[in-house]
């Protein structure tokens, strides 16, 4: 069932079910009634990752609150996307562009990875969440992906599991086409691992390229960004053995 764009949505923590009472959070607040100037009786869509996307009524217990009623459920909750993203952290306002598209293309899982030539960093993960919500709920996802903690890649690539395989992006390749590469990958469970700004380096590349549960594809003839190839690469991925196919 696709989502309906012409109501507003809102994601909120709390358990939802017909005839529960959702409390607007002050921030909440704000937005519903003086941004929005919803008024009582007001209709819009609530999720909270867990129970499906609900019609919500509002009322107004008092000038400074706000309760969300729900009284039916629209779309039920869909499984969570399996893809994990790797990514090495860019600077902040490409940094929030990749993450909004990684949730819009079907990430299930964020996690940060610093590399040798890192040039961005990651000092509010809270903040990565709430941009992951906000993605979430301009674009009728109902699945909140989890964003979990930066990891150093040699230690990532030290625990990795062997049974999920994961995808990098090597400007270093020869080749221009992934799609040959992609077609070989039998696994299911997969990650895509895109590299920063300045590349991989040299040691990182031999590393990526020595372990079996690692495919390395080209992204075409030409250099692109780190923020255009994440989004490319999500593509090619999703079409090709993704949950596109």
């Amino acid at each position: 069932m696709r989502a309906n764009f012409r109501m507003q949505r809102l994601f909120v923590d709390a358990p939802l079910a017909a005839g529960a009472t959702v409390e607007a959070t002050a921030d909440q607040f704000n937005y519903l009634a003086n941004v929005l100037r919803m008024a009582e009786g007001a209709e819009l869509l609530v999720f909270n990752g867990r129970d499906g996307e609900w019609k919500a009524r509002l009322t107004f217990p008092s000038r400074k609150r706000i309760v969300m009623i729900p009284e039916e459920q629209t779309r039920p909750q869909p499984v969570p996307s399996d893809l994990h993203y790797l990514f090495a952290p860019l600077k902040v306002g490409r940094l929030d562009y990749l993450v909004q598209k990684a949730v819009e293309m079907g990430a299930g899982v964020l996690r940060p990875v610093l590399t040798q030539h890192v040039q961005g960093k990651i000092t509010n993960l809270d903040k990565l969440r709430a941009n992951v919500i906000e993605a979430a709920e301009q674009c009728g996802i109902l699945a909140i992906p989890e964003v979990a903690e930066p990891v150093r890649l040699f230690d990532l690539l030290d625990t990795w599991p062997s049974d999920r395989r994961i995808v990098y992006c090597d400007e270093g390749d020869a080749g221009q086409n992934p799609l040959p590469l992609l077609s070989k990958v039998s696994e299911r469970k997969l990650a895509l691992l895109v590299g920063p700004e300045g590349g991989f380096s040299e040691e990182e590349r031999a590393r990526l390229r020595s372990l079996d549960f690692v495919t390395a594809i080209p992204l075409g003839p030409r250099i692109l960004r780190a923020d255009t190839a994440a989004v490319a690469a999500m593509a090619v991925i999703q079409a090709s053995i993704g949950d596109w196919n």
